[in-house]
């Protein structure tokens, strides 16, 4: 007898939800008797025998117009009684003699043989359809046989025993083959059963306390991979996330039993996050439960200028809670929850919908049709479970150190103040105060008013310095927008704005950080980027008389890309070469000025770059050092050099 696994509740809500939907029924699972058509007299019989007695009349009609004028003869008679037998007796060939047939032949025989050959085949036909419609329904009343010995076994509390008869039962009605008949008796069963499956499994999966069960530990091929990856390349971040978990795990194992969820899903955050509490993943799922923005709102995380509540370790860790028992709830099984944790539920139940069998037997039939990530997610956490569970079995020490948790105590604020000046003036390092609120995306408590966490007992010294504290300003946009042109790449956009390749590629989701289109729109990190006004005064540097050239755009070209070429600007390429618009075609002629800014000295001198030059070369030929090379023409080590253009080697 094959033994039903979790993970059978999940399809059978799949199950429920589309035969709900097409046969909106209502049944009392404690009392199962779903109407059952009742047997009906044989359909082969009945037609067999209708079709003799047309057969019959036929044959008296034509021996009636074939005797008009003529004597009566046995003829007739004999023909009769040897047609009708071979059509009413079954099983049996009876015919006349061959005498018999050569000595009356009449001319009806041949269309006779004829008709005599359809009727059997048509027998025969009947016969099959007929025995097959009785095996159907004989399956039909199997399996709702062992639907009803099932109800006796759950009720004397033999839970296994009745999932196996409930397991039986669905596999007699999935082999049913489409008699239009039956087919609703077929799918009233597969409705009984897959609720049937669920109230057991929902009543095994609780305790008496009311605790969900714990989650079962499996070993197999792919378990083992995850626990041999802990072993050896991952293994310095098992550990370092271990000792981190020492940090929030108390408080997490607490508000899971208050939920009654399995304390087990208390490491969730070390294969999630690492318990890292501003953890960000490609996804921009963040914090230590890795919320996407979507769901941590769905589930009561605030977000705005101010705070991200998927940072704050308590009140996401509500939420994860939340989501949990929501998703145990539709699935039934730890397994398929935690895949569903992983990449949705809807994700999931799309997997399951489009399964070419009619049920699944466990979590591990989904596994193979699920995301890379998410298939690898569940063994990887049944592999921390049993690393945990026994270190010294797989070669990992954990060590006797975790690192603990901070207590502190909330008061009331109503300016905005950075966290740097609060524990500057309580006399405590900053990350202190960082790590209790933590959800503070800049650092800076909001002005409409704040529950600030701060050490226990620092409460009376903050208060007399509060007012000590300057008021911060408020945080800026996070980010800026910036219009991808020709021939710019992440590099180059990167230098513009003060930031690097990696912040711009995890802001936007590219997969790639070499191919980016013209004409996007990219969310530039605004940390470290400023706004510099020009200056009224008269600069330092003046632009030298460099001569206006036609340039012939090439492929790749942009207006920016050419100002900075030249060391002009956009506007004034623009003016000279009566430009509207700020797209450029290749082929057009455009006049720039081709002048380099150059210090306001007698003494300077400059060299004109040629092609194949780089800075090294350069500093090395006028015999300077590259740092001098770089400080007198304000350059970086990743600044490009164009043929023609003009950088100053001596003052």
């Amino acid at each position: 007898m094959i033994k039903l696994k979790g993970f059978l509740v999940s399809t059978c809500v799949v199950s429920l939800f589309f035969i709900s939907c097409t046969y909106p029924i209502q049944i009392d699972t404690q009392q199962v008797s779903p109407p059952v058509a009742p047997l009906k007299e044989s359909t082969a019989l009945e037609q067999d025998k209708k079709e003799s007695s047309v057969i019959e009349q036929d044959i008296r009609e034509s021996i009636t117009l074939e005797d008009k004028g003529q004597e009566e003869t046995p003829v007739s008679i004999a023909k009769e009684e040897d047609i009708i037998p071979q059509i009413i007796v079954k099983g049996e060939s009876v015919s006349p003699s061959t005498e018999a047939l050569q000595e009356h032949t009449t001319e009806e025989l041949p269309s006779d043989k004829k008709e005599e050959s359809d009727n059997e085949s048509r027998e025969n036909s009947d016969s099959k359809e007929s025995a097959g419609e009785n095996r159907n329904q004989e399956q039909t009343d199997e399996a709702l046989e062992l639907l009803n010995q099932s109800q006796n076994l759950w009720e004397r509390g033999d839970l296994d025993s009745a999932l196996g008869l409930l397991d039986d039962a669905y596999s007699l009605i999935i082999d049913l083959d489409g008699d239009p008949d039956i087919s609703w008796q077929k799918d009233d069963l597969r409705f009984l059963i897959a609720k049937r499956i669920l109230e057991i499994y929902t009543s095994r999966s609780s305790v008496a306390t009311g605790h969900q069960s714990e989650v079962p530990l499996v070993m197999n091929a792919d378990v083992q991979k995850e626990i041999k990856r802990f072993q050896t390349s991952e293994k310095s971040f098992f550990i370092s996330s271990y000792k981190r978990s020492g940090l929030y795990r108390p408080m997490i194992v607490q508000k899971l039993k208050e939920a009654g969820l399995p304390e087990e899903l208390s490491w969730l955050p070390l294969i999630e996050s690492g318990f890292k509490i501003k953890a960000l993943s490609r996804a921009r799922a963040l914090g230590l439960w890795q919320f996407i923005p979507s769901t941590g709102y769905k589930f009561g995380l605030k977000r705005d200028v101010w705070i991200d509540e998927r940072m704050d370790p308590e009140k996401s860790t509500i939420a994860a809670i939340a989501y949990l028992k929501k998703l145990h709830e539709i699935f039934g099984d730890w397994y398929t929850v935690l895949a569903s944790y992983n990449c949705g539920e809807g994700r999931v139940l799309k997997v399951i919908s489009r399964q070419h069998m009619n049920y699944l037997d466990n979590f591990w039939d989904l596994y193979r049709q699920l995301p890379f990530e998410t298939a690898r997610y569940v063994p990887r956490f049944i592999a921390t479970l049993h690393i945990i569970s026994d270190p010294a079995k797989y070669g990992i020490d954990l060590g006797d150190t975790l690192e603990e948790p901070i207590p502190y105590e909330t008061v009331a604020v109503k300016k905005s103040m950075k966290l740097k000046d609060i524990a500057q003036n309580l006399g405590i390092p900053e990350n202190r105060v960082d790590a209790i609120n933590s959800e503070l995306r800049y650092k800076i408590t909001p002005d409409t008013g704040y529950g600030l966490n701060i050490p226990t007992g620092m409460g009376e010294k903050f208060a007399l310095i509060v007012d000590k504290i300057p008021k911060a300003k408020k945080p800026g946009p996070a980010y800026v927008r910036h219009k991808v042109r020709r021939g710019e790449s992440l590099s180059v956009i990167a230098d513009r704005y003060k930031t690097s390749i990696r912040a711009i590629v995890a802001a936007n989701h590219l997969r790639s950080r070499h191919t980016i289109r013209a004409g996007r729109w990219l969310k530039i990190p605004a940390r470290g980027y400023k706004v510099y006004k020009t200056k009224t005064s008269k600069p330092t540097v003046q632009r030298a008389s460099g001569k206006i050239i036609k340039y012939r755009v090439k492929k790749g070209d942009s207006l920016w890309l050419l100002a900075r070429r030249f060391n002009t600007t956009i506007s004034e390429i623009k003016k000279l070469s009566s430009l509207k618009r700020n797209s450029l075609y290749v082929g057009q002629v455009i006049k720039i000025r081709n002048g380099f800014y150059v210090e306001k000295t007698s003494s300077s001198k400059t060299y004109t770059v040629k092609r194949g030059d780089c800075l090294s070369v350069i500093a090395e030929r006028n015999k300077i050092s590259l740092a001098r090379l770089l400080k007198l023409n304000k350059f970086n080590r990743k600044t490009i050099l164009y043929p023609g253009q003009t950088v100053i080697v001596r003052e």
